[in-house]
């Protein structure tokens, strides 16, 4: 059987080539430490477990849900008028499995194949996947460090932003760890209307900013709304990754737009899922400031260790990563990072797997004890790398 040309340019997650050198240590019995997916090991608070348990013994709910309840949509806006100050109507906001899902799908409703999108290089590699779904034409947004990786405006050619059908954005960004001012987004807004932009936020690190100020929405700027949506997750803030919940929300013809397509391919979310959201929004929010207190404390952990070990890195700012250039001596971070699977047990991402700007960059994640970063720390110094070169 022959497969379709899009097949020719899909190679295999980077993550999958790493999980089969994890299994043939542990299979010799050597150590492995994990920081290369972003899955947080934190619990979720009991309220929501326990809300999500109790909706799995009802038997009516394991029957299709359709739609979003009317309580788990009212329990967003309610979220997104507490927490950021916006206010929001039922009809600018919609469930969808994930942000990744629904960044890989937001493409279709929006775009012709061949139309423009803008998208951040590095930037997760579903901003890219999503449109190139949907027979986008990619051109990438350089984010450099010496720009505190935030998207140079100026830089972006007039021809192809008159072009651009939409971009996407992301602040508080992975794996950057970069966070975005306000004084950001009102440029971006101006350069979205300039242009005939619409924006696509990705927010699913709101509420990990790990110093200064709280992390903002997107839609807070004057006039977003206009021109943008943004999607927000639980998956992070809540510890919920495994449930599959997020939210599309702002501008209401392309939420409507959205939820037609999706009516297509979708039949709502496990009514149990919906109940432990609404937990999760409606209830005590004392987990947002937990989770910012450790990964805070994972942050320095792994990054204060790694200093003292010889390797310059820097504090980041946001999300639970840490975004490192490589150590002196090194320049392929794909060859880094399979080196130190090796001589050390460690994972960390290469870079590049983000796209062109992430080479010569590692992204490690905080999803480990402060104890076993420490381990980490240990056995990277100790395996010679840090002085070899």
């Amino acid at each position: 059987m022959k497969l379709s040309e899009r097949m020719a340019g899909i190679g295999p997650n980077i993550l999958l080539e790493l999980e089969d050198i994890k299994r043939a240590r542990l299979t010799r019995g050597e150590p492995v430490i994990n920081l290369s997916a972003g899955t947080p090991d934190l619990p979720p608070d009991n309220h929501v477990m326990t809300a999500l348990s109790d909706a799995c013994l009802d038997p009516e709910n394991y029957k299709y849900a359709i739609a979003d309840s009317p309580a788990l949509t009212d329990a967003a806006v309610q979220w997104y008028a507490r927490r950021f100050g916006v206010r929001l109507e039922r009809d600018q906001v919609m469930s969808v499995y994930g942000s990744q899902e629904g960044i890989a799908h937001i493409g279709f409703p929006l775009c012709n194949p061949g139309d423009t999108v803008l998208v951040p290089d590095p930037g997760y590699p579903i901003f890219s996947f999503g449109p190139f779904l949907a027979g986008a034409t990619l051109v990438r947004m350089p984010l450099r460090e010496a720009n505190g990786y935030l998207i140079d405006f100026d830089a972006i050619d007039p021809v192809v932003a008159h072009a651009a059908k939409f971009m996407i954005v992301s602040y508080p960004s992975n794996p950057c760890t970069a966070r975005a001012d306000a004084a950001f987004y009102e440029r971006l807004v101006r350069f979205a209307k300039k242009y005939d932009i619409f924006v696509i936020h990705d927010n699913a690190y709101s509420e990990l900013t790990l110093t200064g100020a709280p992390g903002m929405s997107f839609l807070q700027v004057e006039g977003a709304v206009d021109i943008g949506m943004e999607f927000n997750s639980l998956s992070k803030s809540y510890n919920l990754t495994g449930a599959r919940i997020s939210f599309a929300l702002g501008n209401k013809d392309v939420i409507g737009a959205f939820r037609r397509f999706r009516s297509q391919i979708d039949y709502g979310p496990f009514p149990a899922v919906q109940k432990a959201a609404i937990a999760a929004l409606s209830g005590p929010q004392d987990i947002l400031e937990r989770n910012r207190r450790e990964y805070r404390a994972r942050r320095d952990a792994l990054s204060n260790g790694l200093r003292e070990a010889g390797w310059p890195v820097p504090d980041c700012d946001s999300t639970m990563f840490t975004w490192y250039p490589l150590p002196p001596g090194y320049s392929d971070d794909v060859a880094f990072t399979f080196e130190l699977l090796e001589k050390t047990g460690v994972i960390c991402v290469p870079g590049s797997s983000f796209g062109e700007m992430g080479t010569g960059y590692v992204r490690f994640a905080l999803v480990q004890p402060t104890s076993v970063l420490t381990q980490a720390v240990r056995f990277i110094a100790e395996s010679g790398m840090l002085n070899a070169r």
